[in-house]
């Protein structure tokens, strides 16, 4: 077999691989040598941005089967019936850190899987948490940037962090999750993943049902103490990729069950709190889960670069019979996903091999940075034109929902909606065993002892409050721990 000969991008055989041209052997570089010039300029454009969240991550492909019947939910052409499969792409990151930062950060983790469908891509966005740190857009990058550098000193924050979260009620839930051993997962085959927001199915009849997505790890749900986490990000910052790595190479292929809670759009107007609010969750005992298939990750990509970091995630790409719901970060994350992926990657993402669907795309949208695709050749570029035969079909038209309101305003209308406190403290008591209770104590008692400067009384009061309020036992722990003089009966 012949050998491949090297090139230059055009594809010009090319030999001068190891020297550049000069004017003699001691002399300066000719501007002439067009190898040198075409390998230095792609250099210093190899880096495309980082996610501003989610940078630091790990992918596989892999299948979803269909194994249970939930077509009176969703006309979804994937859940016709158990044995459908489909092609998917999943991939695990922390949140807050830089695509160098340890993959053992105290930190929520993403979930993300893209399932490649006969009716176009769905894509299925969440956390390895039921619940968010806020439940409105327009705080999401103040949030963000608390988990970020302080603009002064460019380290990481703890006072920015906790001012943040005193001031936000809202994001007590989500903080006892991050604290207790939940926020160090033992790698990301050990965790479950959670679509958050509230969704909605649509059946053939076109009657619309909200749904939260559960996966339920296979492997069993596995956490890193504290102290395993701390160990791990000088021993081995990229445990969580080499370990699903190893896994799928040996051929442990890790799998979870997708399952679902379903509640009628009647139960939701009489639900006691808001069902949209990503704050909260739906109680199992009242919304059990609803099995649906599972999800297996057998392949390694071939390039990291090509396939994971191009990955591109949106919660608006949806398939007939799958839609949104009046979630309000859900709704923000409608317009920033994909805003952030043409920022970051082109407006053709979706032309890249890993984004692409696998069934035919027939729009309008045309030119633009990275078109790939024949730019849709000599087609027209507007609709309605007398010449091709691309028409809108009525039956995927979406029904409508109710949003029980005509008036325009910024307020929530739920009585319950600021009760921050009552399923963070069934969290606290009910779930959490004697040993996780300690260890979610110890844990925050060491981040809140790196609050720092002016307002750091003040910040530790107002948080303690915040926990007398969810639980007087979390409170009292927290402030023996921080040596505060916090009176917890005066909550």
């Amino acid at each position: 077999m012949a050998k491949k000969k090297l090139t230059t991008a055009s594809g010009r055989p090319y030999f001068e691989k190891q020297d550049s041209m000069t004017v003699g052997p001691k002399g300066p570089i000719l501007l002439q040598d067009y190898y040198l010039h075409e390998q230095m300029a792609h250099f210093n454009r190899e880096r495309i941005p980082e996610r501003v969240v989610h940078a630091k991550g790990s992918g596989a492909f892999g299948t979803f089967r269909v194994t249970h019947d939930i077509t009176r939910y969703t006309k979804a052409k994937l859940f016709s019936k158990p044995g459908n499969k489909c092609r998917v792409f999943a991939r695990f990151s922390t949140v807050g850190g830089e695509r160098g930062s340890a993959d053992t950060e105290r930190d929520p983790r993403g979930f993300a899987v893209k399932f490649y469908t006969e009716e176009g891509n769905w894509d299925l966005v969440g956390n390895n948490t039921p619940v968010f740190f806020i439940k409105d857009p327009k705080k999401f990058a103040d949030f963000i940037h608390t988990q970020k550098r302080d603009p002064k000193t460019n380290l990481i924050s703890q006072t920015m962090r906790w001012d943040f979260w005193s001031l936000n009620p809202e994001s007590l839930h989500q903080v006892l999750i991050l604290f207790s051993d939940r926020g160090t997962p033992d790698g990301y085959r050990k965790m479950n993943g959670y679509g958050s927001h509230t969704f909605s199915m649509i059946n053939d009849k076109n009657e619309r049902v909200w749904v939260k997505y559960h996966f339920k790890t296979l492997q069993g749900i596995h956490n890193l103490t504290a102290q395993q986490a701390e160990e791990l990000k000088g021993k081995d910052p990229d445990y969580s990729q080499r370990d699903l790595l190893n896994a799928i190479e040996k051929g442990d292929y890790p799998q979870w069950a997708l399952k679902i809670q379903v509640m009628t759009e009647e139960q939701a107007k009489h639900f006691r709190w808001n069902p949209f609010d990503l704050t909260k969750v739906w109680p199992h005992s009242e919304y059990p889960l609803i099995d649906v298939g599972i999800l297996e990750l057998n392949e390694i990509p071939a390039n990291y670069f090509a396939d994971v970091e191009q990955a591109a995630f949106n919660p608006s790409n949806l398939i007939d019979g799958l839609d949104v719901s009046p979630d309000k970060m859900l709704q923000g994350r409608l317009l920033s996903y994909p805003d952030a992926h043409r920022y970051r990657l082109g407006v053709n993402y979706e032309q890249i091999p890993v984004n692409r669907p696998i069934c035919p795309a027939h729009n309008y949208q045309r030119d633009g940075f990275m078109t790939v695709n024949g730019n849709h050749g000599s087609a027209p570029n507007y609709y309605p034109n007398s010449f091709d035969d691309i028409e809108p079909d009525k039956k995927y038209k979406i029904p409508s929902f109710n949003v029980e309101s005509n008036l325009a305003d910024t307020y929530d209308r739920n009585e319950n909606d600021d009760d921050h406190y009552t399923q963070p403290g069934l969290l606290f008591r009910k779930v959490m065993t004697d040993q996780e209770r300690k260890n979610t104590v110890a844990n925050i008692v060491d981040a809140m002892q790196q609050i720092d400067g002016p307002k750091r009384d003040e910040i530790i009061s107002r948080q303690l409050g915040h926990f007398a309020k969810a639980d007087r036992e979390l409170a009292i722990g927290v402030a023996k721990g921080l040596n505060s003089p916090f009176d917890v009966d005066k909550i």
